[in-house]
Order: structure tokens, then sequence, then C-alpha cells
């Protein structure tokens, strides 16, 4: 619709026009959807960030508050160190991770509060030590005190 509405004629009138014309030409025959049932959850009341939200839906992203994230970042740290194959690796990731966690301490938080504090790494590598001994012995003393 490169055409100017002319002086004097209803917007209405000029606009319904427009739609006949275009409907004529059939530029409406082949839009993507035409046929099928409105999305799910068109119900709710509109929302002026559905097509980010949609979007973000389709790509399987999802942002979250740095301090949210940090949270689930430490917590998938935790399994994995519980999962690591040697306690010189999960002693390595629980610093990691202890550092990330003393800095959103100390900044004033973008988000909600973090409400954690850092792992005692200590703690954590006894803990790995009894999961491996209850799971049958794997990593014995010799990957224990290559610390």
């Amino acid at each position: 619709m490169t055409e100017r509405k002319p002086p004097g004629v209803p917007f209405e009138s000029w606009v319904d026009k427009q739609i006949r014309d275009a409907e004529r030409r059939g530029e409406f025959a082949q839009l993507p959807g035409a046929g099928k049932p409105l999305p799910a959850g068109s119900d709710t009341t509109y929302d002026e960030l559905w097509w980010i939200k949609q979007k973000m839906a389709r790509e399987g992203l999802s942002v979250l508050p740095p301090t949210l994230a940090l949270r689930k970042e430490a917590e998938d740290t935790l399994a994995a160190a519980y999962a690591a194959p040697s306690e010189r690796i999960a002693r390595k990731l629980i610093t990691d991770v202890n550092v990330k966690i003393r800095d959103m301490m100390f900044k004033p938080p973008p988000g909600p509060p973090l409400g954690m504090k850092p792992y005692d790494v200590d703690e954590v590598a006894r803990e790995w030590r009894e999961r491996r001994t209850a799971a049958g012995g794997a990593g014995g003393p010799a990957e224990g005190s290559a610390l």
C-alpha cells in the first residue's frame, strides 16, 4: 500500500477499498497460517512482548537474572563435582564456582538476592569420597591424594 489516502475520502472507505483490491489480487491467499486455528494461549491478556517470547521458545532460549543464573550454575556445578572422575577435578569445579559466588555476594545484585554462600570445598570433597565409597569404591586413595 504505497498509495496515499486522497483528501476528502473517508478513511474507513479508503481502507476497505484497499483490502478489497488486495483480496482480488490474491495477496491474502498464501499467508502462513491461513485456515489454521490461532495458537494456544491466545485467550490471555495482550502481552506486547509476545513475539520475543515466541522467538525465544522456538530457539530454546531462556534469560534469567544474573543471580538466578548463578544459582542454577552452582547447583549444576555441585552435581558435576559429585560425578567428577577425581577429587582434584571436584575441588577445581567447586573452587571455580565459589569465585563467582563470592563476586556476586559483594556486588549489588541486579535481580533478586543470591541467597547462598560459597560451598565448603573440603566438605564437598569429603562427600565426594563418601559417595565414591558407597558406589563401590571407584576412585581409590591414589586419586584423593593427588590434590
